[in-house]
């Protein structure tokens, strides 16, 4: 039996839906109730809301599961990590010292954590790429960065300690269908996609920042294929997971609005906008044979028209209440 947590999240959703495709057996938990989950799987051995920052519920999720992929955290979008520093200090911490104890102290043999390129420093867009161990000195730009970077330290010295195989992916921004959209917990791709499905052809959409900053965005399923394969791979220690197609914020606006089929004014505000850049390198999950199959472009193409849905479906909804 294989153990995923954060099920009912996005990342976490699509990894139950590639894991039972695969023909494995899932146990599939979110602190989340089931009527809050994007996709509930049914083909998952069983799907159920737990609360992980309690060491007995870990444990008795464990039960019977000789695999854990760990995706469970509380997080969101940049809006989010600048306004919750207290709650993805602390409740992602109780999570991840929890889960990796109850691995040990049931015997699971391999165990996946979910990191970030948010362990990385603030950089400048054309600086040369970072590779995993470039990390130290560390100075993150955020307390999720901090945390994140806590959690991979602890889960390998779990490893160490009790011989449990362990495996950290540190994922750049992800996006695709079924993942949070509105409400502040959603990433740039996603806000951005709404925002221009609700302005319409012609209208002014807020962004926030000048628009320069750059990041990297990494399609769902490109995403999860990664972490498969950094799964059954002998890799050891963290691994950076990303496509490695750079664009700046207003690039991505303009993208957005190629697929849609439409123009916007875009209006630059104040906002948390985080770093610069990240830079850094993808050599190692590389080394396994994974390779981004679809370019930001390829991804907002599939993503787009579910968000615009979403937003239809919503405005019906408020118009028939």
């Amino acid at each position: 039996m294989i153990l995923v947590t954060g099920a009912g999240g996005f990342i976490g959703g699509h990894l139950v839906g590639k894991l039972t495709q695969m023909g494995e057996s899932v146990r599939a938990v979110d602190i989340k109730p089931l009527s809050e989950w994007w996709q509930v799987h049914q083909s998952a051995d069983s799907v159920g809301q737990a609360d992980l920052t309690i060491l007995d519920t870990c444990l008795e999720q464990m039960e019977e599961c000789s695999q854990v992929y760990n995706l469970a955290a509380d997080m969101g979008g940049m809006g989010f990590i600048h306004s919750a520093e207290c709650e993805i200090m602390r409740h992602s911490a109780l999570i991840n010292l929890n889960m990796v104890e109850a691995a040990a102290k049931l015997g699971v043999g391999r165990y996946f954590f979910s990191s970030s390129v948010c362990v990385y420093p603030d950089m400048m867009p054309g600086d040369d790429e970072l590779s995993e161990e470039q990390v130290y000195p560390a100075n993150p730009d955020n307390e999720y960065g901090w945390e994140k970077l806590y959690a991979e330290r602890t889960a390998l010295a779990y490893g160490r300690r009790y011989g449990m195989t362990v495996r950290i992916a540190r994922f750049q921004n992800c996006f695709g269908p079924y993942g949070e959209w509105d409400g502040g917990r959603e990433k740039a791709p996603a806000a951005l996609c709404r925002k221009v499905a609700q302005a319409g052809n012609g209208g002014v959409i807020e962004v926030w920042g000048d628009g320069s900053a750059v990041r990297s965005y990494t399609y769902i399923s490109d995403m999860v294929d990664g972490i498969v394969r950094l799964m059954s791979s002998e890799l050891e220690g963290p691994v950076n997971i990303g496509n490695p197609e750079y664009v700046t914020v207003d690039e991505l606006v303009q993208i957005i609005c190629e697929i849609a089929d439409r123009k916007v004014t875009i209006k630059h505000v104040d906002g948390p906008v985080g770093v610069h850049s990240r830079n850094f390198s993808i050599g190692r999950i590389e080394s396994l044979g994974w390779k981004a199959n679809y370019s930001t472009k390829d991804g907002i193409a599939k993503t787009y028209p579910w968000i615009a849905e979403q937003v239809r479906t919503s405005l019906r909804n408020i118009g028939g209440s």
